[in-house]
């Protein structure tokens, strides 16, 4: 019998066993809360549709239904596509810490065909587990605010909300999560079982560099995501349907952006680092990001993500009034501007959830990342490093990935928001004066960002909690024969 026999009535008689590993409960959690948020989204934006419609102002406004109708399937897309990046990576880094598993299990018998397959089905399995948690929570939350909405805002009409539409999240979460799983365990199964015995490791700066087809792809996506921005705005001047345009190209750019993002951001997270003074943590902390760039990027992503929506919101909303204000020749009708507040509360709150995204894959894959480098932990504490230094240089870590995040994503966010708010509203014209098309520069609400700040500020103190926690828990000698 061989070695790969030996452990299979093991794997049998526990199949889904492997759900207990490290990184598997959070990947699970986010997809829960990605399903979840596509739920609530397409719940919110159906419900504030149902209230414009019932509003004897606005209610009759051919335009009005194409601008909603062009948000719910905009909104949808957009949800559909943070569940898409957040549980890619998250799943990409699990993997990535199963590499000495997998290739010892190469090395006893197992085709890499088998191990792919069987790492495509539990990415299936957990996509299910959170994607059906999430429909439900989902539903709930949906139940509850649209409850809470009529009972404080006083409205009266109906809304249904249990829809068929809902199960679409839920769906693509599901296969997100599959595809994931499977292109995240192709860079592992190309490595040869001797070459992965070593243990676990990430992608060099210099092997990176090296991947010109996926940075001429980056790059191409970024140039062609930036012309339909252009493109969008200067249609949205004479049809609100530009706003299908620019969101094309935001998606594109931002896709360029995460594609290439294990260029971009380990130098600004490196730039952030001086910020932190010169000290061997800092120092530590700081090279960290630039050593292992798929690591580092993959956890300042989601939260560039997060970031960009909750600003992008922000500042659309802001200039909304502001190319309302230009057409109609000053500030809009109360009814008007009562409408645009209610629509700016529900949406800041809905994209709140992409925030407790964020925190949860950065929590996540810092954990995880510290468990990957338990050797290399362990060797500093050997060499004389201090837990109290351990401690302080993966806060700075976190420190680093948010900070840079955080700027990075009130760009984004003030572009975005800016680009969404003028292709959709550039060629409406409101009373008195009935002028279109208008054009104006970006509105930044100040407290918006205050919140931000604060709220990345939280982020890191929170996500660092566990991660520094077990970066001393092993002793050095245990952590060296990992």
């Amino acid at each position: 019998m061989t070695a790969l026999a030996a452990v299979t009535p093991r794997a049998a008689a526990a199949p889904l066993a492997w759900l207990r590993e490290r990184g598997m409960g959070a990947s699970i959690l986010v997809a829960a809360i990605s399903s979840a948020f596509g739920v609530v989204l397409i719940s919110a934006t159906g419900f504030i549709g149902a209230m414009l419609q019932s509003n004897p102002y606005i209610g009759q406004s051919e335009i009005l239904a194409i601008v909603v109708g062009v948000l719910t399937v905009l909104l949808l897309a957009l949800a559909l596509y943070v569940g898409a990046i957040v549980t890619a990576n998250t799943f990409a880094t699990v993997v990535a810490v199963r590499t000495r598993r997998i290739a010892l299990m190469r090395l006893i018998g197992a085709s890499a065909r088998s191990q792919r397959a069987e790492v495509a089905r539990q990415g299936l399995v957990v996509g299910a587990i959170g994607a059906a948690l999430g429909l439900v929570a989902g539903i709930v939350l949906s139940a509850v605010g649209v409850f809470a909405a009529k009972s404080v805002f006083g409205l009266s009409f109906d809304y249904t909300v249990v829809r068929p539409e809902l199960v679409a999240p839920a769906i693509v979460v599901v296969l997100t999560t599959w595809a994931a799983a499977w292109v995240g365990s192709r860079t592992v199964l190309t490595v040869t079982p001797l070459q992965a015995l070593g243990g676990s490791v990430e992608a060099s700066h210099s092997a990176v560099a090296r991947r010109k087809g996926r940075n001429i792809a980056a790059l191409a996506l970024l140039i062609a995501g930036g012309a339909l921005l252009a493109l969008g705005i200067l249609v949205g001047l004479v049809s609100p349907l530009g706003v299908v345009i620019a969101f094309f190209g935001g998606v594109l750019s931002f896709t360029g952006l995460a594609l290439g993002s294990t260029l971009v951001m380990p130098p600004v997270l490196r730039l952030v680092g001086r910020w932190f003074g010169r000290s061997a943590t800092a120092k530590l902390a700081a090279e960290n990001a630039l050593r292992y760039p798929e690591r580092s990027s993959r956890m300042a992503i989601g939260v560039v993500m997060g970031v960009t929506l909750v600003t992008m919101f922000a500042v659309a909303l802001e200039t909304v009034k502001s190319v309302l204000a230009a057409s109609g020749g000053g500030e809009p009708p109360a009814e008007m501007t009562t409408v645009i507040d209610t629509f700016s509360g529900i949406m800041m709150g809905l994209v709140g959830v992409s925030a407790v995204i964020a925190a949860v894959g950065l929590v996540n894959l810092l954990t995880i990342g510290v468990h990957q480098r338990t050797r290399e932990l362990g060797l500093l504490r050997a060499l004389g490093v201090s837990n109290g230094q351990v401690r302080r240089m993966v806060l700075l870590e976190a420190a680093h990935i948010t900070i840079a995040a955080t700027v990075a994503g009130l760009a984004l966010g003030i572009v975005y928001g800016w680009a969404g708010a003028q292709s959709l509203l550039g060629s409406v014209s409101v009373p008195p004066l009935w002028m279109s098309p208008t054009f104006v520069l970006p509105a930044i609400p100040l407290w918006p960002v205050v919140a931000i700040v604060v709220a990345t500020t939280v982020l890191t103190l929170v996500a660092a909690v566990i991660p520094t926690r077990l970066a001393t828990r092993v002793a050095p000698v245990e952590a060296l024969a990992e």
